[in-house]
Formats: C-alpha cells, sequence, structure tokens
C-alpha cells in the first residue's frame, strides 16, 4: 500500500505541473495473485462430492481471508505493471513511473485503489485499456475522493484542496460530540495536562471507562497524517497522556478536531 505521505506529494505534484489525476478500482483485488507457500482449506459447502469428504483444497491463487493474500496480490500486480515499462520508486513500492518522451505517467496503489497521475490523456486511455485486459478494473474518472478524503481543484489557479470533513463529523458523532463548540485552533490555549489529575476515585475512574479515549486518538492520527499536520501539536499532548481518565482529557479531544 501506498503510503500517506506519497500520495500527498505525487497530488501537490499534480496541482503544480496541471496534470490529469484519475482513479481505477480494481475488483476483487486480492484473487489475482498466487501463492508460493502449501495451503490448504476445507472444501467450500456444495462443492464436496460423495465418498471424498475428507478431502481438502491445496490453495494455488490467493483468496481473502489467508495472511498472504495483501503480499501475493503486491507481487502480482508489481510483476504485470512492469510489463508495461513502469518503474517501481525506490523508497515507496506501490508508486510506479513511466516516462516516455514528454509524456510523464504514475500509478499509485493503494490496496485496491489506483491512482493515474499524469500529463498525456491519451496516455491514460491506453494505459487504462492495457489494465483493464490484466485485471477486472472499474474506472473511477477523475478523482474526486481517495482514502475518505475529499480531493477538490482549482485548474486555472494550479491549486488543489484536501478535506477530511465527513470522516471528522462521523467521528463526532462517532464520539457523541457533534454538538461539541468548535474552535480556531486545535488545542485551546492554556490547556494543561499531567498525572495529577489521574482518576482516584471510584466515581472517576468509573466516568472515565465509558469514554473511549484511545479510539478517539486513534482517529486523530489519520487526519494527521494527510490533511491537517497542524493537529500534531495537539495529538501529541493527548497520546503523552493517554492514561489519564478523567474529563480533562476528554475535553482535549474535542479541541483537536475529534
Amino acid at each position: 500500500m501506498a503510503m500517506v505521505k506519497s500520495i500527498r506529494i505525487l497530488l501537490d505534484t499534480a496541482a503544480w505541473y496541471d496534470y490529469e489525476i484519475w482513479q481505477m478500482d480494481v475488483k476483487m483485488n486480492f484473487l489475482n495473485g498466487f501463492i508460493e507457500e502449501e495451503i490448504y482449506m476445507d472444501q467450500p459447502k456444495g462443492f464436496t462430492s460423495v465418498g471424498e469428504e475428507q478431502k481438502v483444497c491445496r490453495l494455488q491463487r490467493s483468496i481473502y481471508g489467508i495472511k498472504q493474500a495483501s503480499r501475493s496480490w503486491n507481487t502480482y500486480f508489481d510483476k504485470v505493471i512492469r510489463g508495461y515499462d513502469f518503474i517501481k520508486n525506490e523508497f515507496d513500492s506501490c508508486v510506479y513511473k513511466k516516462i516516455s518522451g514528454h509524456t510523464v505517467s504514475y500509478i499509485v496503489l493503494y490496496v485496491d485503489d489506483m491512482l493515474l497521475i499524469g500529463n498525456n490523456v491519451k496516455m491514460f486511455g491506453d494505459i487504462k485499456a492495457w489494465l483493464s485486459t490484466q485485471f477486472s478494473m472499474k474506472d473511477m474518472g477523475e478523482t474526486s475522493y481517495i482514502l475518505g478524503i475529499k480531493i477538490y481543484r482549482d485548474g486555472s489557479r494550479r491549486m488543489l484542496g484536501l478535506t477530511q470533513s465527513s470522516y471528522i463529523e462521523k467521528g463526532l458523532k462517532r464520539f457523541k460530540m457533534e454538538n461539541s463548540k468548535r474552535g480556531f485552533l486545535p488545542i485551546r490555549h492554556g490547556i494543561k495536562l499531567s498525572k495529577k489529575q489521574y482518576p482516584k476515585t471510584d466515581e472517576e475512574l468509573k466516568r472515565m471507562s465509558d469514554i473511549p479515549y484511545t479510539s478517539a486518538i486513534g482517529s486523530i492520527q489519520y487526519v494527521v497524517q494527510c490533511p491537517r499536520p497542524d493537529f500534531g501539536y495537539a495529538l501529541s499532548v493527548t497520546e503523552d497522556i493517554r492514561h489519564l481518565r478523567r474529563r480533562t482529557g476528554a475535553q482535549s479531544r474535542s479541541y483537536s478536531g475529534i
């Protein structure tokens, strides 16, 4: 899977050079890989023949649910895409580049989502047609969402923006904070969290046991990785005192965007 920072860098490149950004989806991607290990499974229901109920199936190709599925898919995709003269990025194994004269094309793979970034629409058409002969693909057209991140751009000014407002709104509802007060800063000025605030009484412990503090921090981490790196300090503060179980900790979440 491509790193989020790789996606950000390539989207920034696309905005600067006014590249096209298209998206494709690979259907049932994990079924494309081949298995190197010797793996057996029970016969599926309805497949068993009379007198052969004790037999098992040996897997030759990957299926969903086995731990090798992700790697086998990535290995097979790498072999296929190199056959179309794409070169793997040495720092991110799920980013590929192809240069032909003045034509530049990138492919970014994230599980079953695929971004096509480049400066030649005709080349895009050729790449998509070729990929469709190798895998069962769905053409998503110009990219508007990737990994839950909304992409909006202004080609005339070569600007591109990312937002996770839908993800944040869902997080607020999940933690029952959709009516919390909105602020202009990721964390309110003057908030200080320390071990002195650790819950001491049984009542305080019971109250904090109902607050999914760790889950809330995890939700913020994904936001920090992509569109809101400015949440980083607020996240580090709340992570440092993750063991705290008081409402002061819960209040700090509301000023961190979740």
